[in-house]
């Protein structure tokens, strides 16, 4: 028998996060003279650079401006952000419960490696996690499914032994995508409506701990099935 896999999300599912990524890019933007709306930007974090660039400001990520937002952004957000941040509550629980329960546990991050690397530290987990994704393993980032590809291959099981544990609705769209059912949480700021398509969604990880018996997470390592 294949493992099974949990394949995270780091950004607004681990860590209170996705305010801080999205005010990194508008000073950056504003730096360079793009006039960008924090609530547009709010609203697009969860995918890559290569897809929110074009969308917000209408450059390419591999431009030269696109380069100087994206390096500012970065330094942005390690120099005034990072520090600033914290976990959500009972994050180390849930990854050890579901590494008790036998999961293989792999990161699906749209974040850039060593950027996600701080990020596992601050979650307090990165002494847990087996493998991780980031944007350098795919050429596209979420809501295309190349990360989450990446993951499983990661991992080594199929998409039917996986669940994805994610907060926006890219992180909904890549797993779809990729064949892998998906439990949401609402702790990066998206509602239920927002999360269509995710077999469950709950308030953020400590209540999944608080309530794990009767989640996904349970019954596929214990039936094999996603469903009742």
């Amino acid at each position: 028998m294949s493992p099974y896999a949990v394949i995270l999300d780091v950004d607004g599912t681990l860590v209170d996060s996705n305010d801080a990524h999205a005010q990194a890019w508008v000073d950056a933007f504003n730096e360079s003279g793009i006039d960008v709306s924090f609530a547009r930007v709010r609203r697009l974090i969860g995918m890559g650079g290569d897809k929110l660039m074009p969308i917000v400001a209408g450059i390419r990520h591999d431009s030269r401006e696109g380069d100087r937002v994206s390096t500012r952004r970065g330094e942005i957000f390690h120099e005034y952000h990072l520090p600033r941040l914290s976990a959500f509550p009972r994050v180390r629980d849930l990854v050890e419960r579901f590494i008790a329960d036998g999961y293989v546990v792999v990161v699906a991050s749209s974040a850039q490696a060593d950027e996600l690397d701080d990020l596992l530290e601050l979650a307090g987990v990165a002494d847990l996690i087996t493998d991780q994704a980031s944007s350098s393993d795919a050429d596209r980032s979420k809501p295309d499914p190349d990360i989450v590809h990446a993951a499983l291959q990661r991992a080594g099981v199929p998409a039917a032994h996986a669940i994805m544990l994610g907060d926006t609705p890219y992180d909904v769209e890549a797993a779809r995508h990729a064949g892998v059912a998906i439990v949401g949480v609402e702790s990066g700021g998206w509602g239920t409506d927002d999360l269509r398509g995710a077999l469950e969604v709950h308030p953020g990880a400590a209540d999944i701990f608080a309530h794990y018996d009767e989640t996904a997470f349970a019954r596929l390592i214990r039936t094999g099935k996603l469903t009742a």
